[in-house]
């Protein structure tokens, strides 16, 4: 697992750490996602689960772990999310610092379960996020259906915001949409100062990217405090 902070600009730390499948080799997610077989998601779906918890607290992270979970895995949520609750009150590591996200890399063929997984979720204490958001299968529809306490805006939203009148018209809606919807916006893909800084000023202050911190393996990355100063709009 390799580990990329979710960081608050307004607060100037870490908000959570994202763990993120890699192969032996650095293989990306999907690499690793398209050698596991049908049958065997299930599975891979938990071990990827405890296998981020144990590591995040091996490291000592300090905020919430987000971990990304395949919909189409989950069958029961209660009883799927037995052996991960099991681990984390081994560890001592309390439901809310957990964060699950959904990934949007396969379409969810049943929109009512996941909206049963997403509230299952939510009782049980976890965070749940919407990954992605504006690409592939994550959409407005997944909003008219769910309530997740996160949605994580895609790169393509974000790429080169400072520059593009038509994504800032985009974004300043979802801005208001997600408050009025009481959800947190989380800008994925950040890569430069100026795209910290045009959403920071436009309120979205929870931001990922290789602006602030590059993935690194079994490792939580320091994020460097002039990055963050350059997404607050001025100098460190």
């Amino acid at each position: 697992m390799a580990f990329q902070p979710i960081v608050d600009v307004a607060a100037g730390a870490p908000f959570a750490y994202e763990a993120l499948v890699r192969g032996v080799n650095g293989e990306g997610a999907g690499a690793i996602l398209s050698q596991v077989q049908p049958c065997s998601l299930y599975r891979f779906d938990q071990a990827c689960r405890i296998r981020a918890l144990e590591i995040a607290d091996r490291l000592g992270c300090p905020c919430p772990v987000s971990i990304n979970f395949l919909p189409n895995a989950v069958y029961e949520p209660s009883a799927c999310i037995e052996a991960t609750l099991a681990v984390a009150r081994e560890l001592g590591w309390p439901e809310s610092r957990i964060m699950f996200e959904v990934m949007e890399t396969e379409e969810v063929r049943d929109r009512a379960h996941l909206q049963n997984i997403v509230e299952s979720y939510n009782a049980m204490g976890f965070w749940t996020a919407i990954d992605d958001f504006g690409a592939g299968y994550a959409n407005l529809e997944l909003l008219a259906d769910l309530q997740p306490d996160v949605v994580k805006i895609d790169r393509h939203l974000v790429c080169a915001i400072h520059e593009s009148p038509r994504r800032q018209i985009i974004l300043e809606t979802l801005v208001t949409l997600a408050a009025r919807l009481n959800i947190r916006l989380v800008a994925e893909g950040v890569e430069t100062g100026e795209e910290a800084a045009w959403l920071f000023s436009a309120g979205i202050t929870l931001q990922q990217g290789y602006w602030f911190a590059y993935p690194a393996i079994e490792t939580l990355p320091i994020v460097d405090e002039a990055r963050i100063e350059a997404a607050r709009g001025r100098s460190a």
